[in-house]
């Protein structure tokens, strides 16, 4: 009995589970991911795809808001440099006036004189001319506050129309400074001798200014409709009255009537030029065809001011 050897089966090779090893750069043998580990990587993408917390939108909207305002940002910082340069520019204008704003500025000196604009006329002026008014004592406002020889500027019986039209159209009143207010008639603030009614009808004409002395003149805009009445009141109240020497140095094409601020100005061009005709042609708006007394109506021969009214009609008693 012969004995069989076993014969050996070839060997089959098992399959390896385990992944290739995979050099790296430096030709160390790195083991590659595993299943396991390619499944935690999607895993985590899968995380990054959740939903932002509030405080994560927050910052998007932020910075969103920040991007579209950008054109907005850089028109501001450009109006901000434009406002600079104007401001610079402004100042460079003003010290380019040279040195005789500044000697002016410190050659002012206030006059005693009283000069008071009666506004006790309020009833008898309908709107339109109580809004010529107002600009009439604008104008004095600003002359005066630049005057070499700024008066001791009054206000009185203020309200009614005037006061209301002052309130809504120029708020800023309130705030005048180096002038008095007030709703009391002038004949409650200034003693009796001291007051001198400016009019054109008073047969009695000025040489002279008196600085103790306080000079009403009516706040009317009246087109010629009240003829005579400032003149009246002053004779009624028993104070002194009188009109400017305005027929001695001046012939006009026009009424002698002047308007607030024309009798105003003048006043203050006196105070500084002590000279009636100087004082006259330096203010005289060019529409009432002023020439020195005497002359030929040859514009050459004197220069008018140049001024000229907004309100052509706008004269006062």
């Amino acid at each position: 009995m012969s004995s069989e050897t076993p014969t050996e089966s070839p060997e089959v090779p098992t399959e390896n589970t385990m992944s290739p090893e995979i050099p790296d750069a430096e030709g160390k043998v790195q083991p590659s991911e595993s299943p396991v580990e390619r499944r935690e990587a999607g895993s985590d993408k899968e995380e990054c795809l959740e939903p932002m917390s509030k405080r994560q939108r927050k910052k998007l909207l932020k910075q969103k808001q920040w991007e579209e305002q950008k054109d907005l940002r850089r028109q501001k910082r450009k109006e901000k440099r434009q406002k600079r340069k104007l401001e610079r520019q402004s100042k460079l204008d003003s010290n380019n006036e040279g040195n005789d704003r500044k000697r002016t500025r410190r050659e002012v000196v206030p006059s005693t004189l009283r000069l008071i604009v009666d506004c006790s006329f309020d009833d008898l002026m309908v709107l339109k001319d109580v809004k010529k008014l107002h600009k009439q004592i604008q104008r004095c406002y600003a002359e005066n506050r630049k005057a070499f020889h700024p008066v001791q500027f009054y206000l009185t019986s203020h309200g009614g129309q005037l006061k209301s039209n002052m309130n809504e159209n120029d708020k800023g009143w309130v705030n005048w400074k180096d002038i008095q207010i007030r709703t009391e008639h002038y004949s409650e603030l200034i003693k009796k001798e001291d007051l001198v009614y400016l009019t054109s009808d008073s047969p009695d004409v000025l040489s002279e200014l008196d600085e103790k002395k306080a000079y009403v003149i009516g706040g009317l805009v009246d087109h010629n409709h009240h003829k005579g009445i400032t003149y009246k009141k002053a004779v009624e109240q028993g104070i002194g009255h009188a009109q400017l020497p305005l027929g001695n140095f001046v012939k006009m094409n026009s009424r002698k009537v002047l308007a607030v601020n024309h009798v105003f100005e003048i006043i203050l061009a006196y105070l500084e030029k002590r000279d009636w005709k100087e004082a006259f042609f330096s203010v005289l708006p060019q529409r009432k065809g002023a020439v020195p007394l005497g002359e030929a109506n040859d514009s050459s021969k004197h220069t008018l001011s140049g001024k000229e009214d907004e309100d052509d009609d706008s004269d006062s008693n």
